[in-house]
């Protein structure tokens, strides 16, 4: 079994791929300034990149967690979600409230998606 660490860093990876499969590491908003729609917005359009380097694409989700800071945030980031993810592929997805590392975060998205 063949294990690759994309875009590996001193304390995590990215993206690992094994066994056809690429866990990304929870991604996280750039524009700190945005609300939880723009927040949601960069945060997929970053995994979109992740994907594309790793030769797949978001057809080929399995598996999606997203944290919200506020539960508040809920609608506004499925606005955002539902935009973008396509129709026919939605994945497993579970969303949770939780604290997030940096106070200025309001969304993070971890995923599992297939090569």
């Amino acid at each position: 079994m063949s294990i690759y660490r994309h875009k590996q860093g001193a304390r995590l990876a990215e993206a690992v791929v094994t066994n056809g499969l690429i866990f990304l590491a929870g991604q996280v908003p750039e524009n700190t300034e945005a609300d939880a729609r723009g927040q949601t917005e960069n945060v997929l359009a970053q995994i979109d990149a992740l994907l594309a380097e790793l030769d797949s694409d978001k057809a080929k989700i399995v598996d999606v967690t997203i944290f919200l800071a506020n539960l508040a945030d809920y609608d506004a980031m499925n606005a955002a979600w539902d935009a973008w993810v396509p129709a026919g592929h939605v994945p497993a997805r579970a969303t949770v409230e939780a604290k997030l590392a940096n106070p200025a975060w309001k969304v993070e998205i971890k995923l599992v998606a297939a090569r």
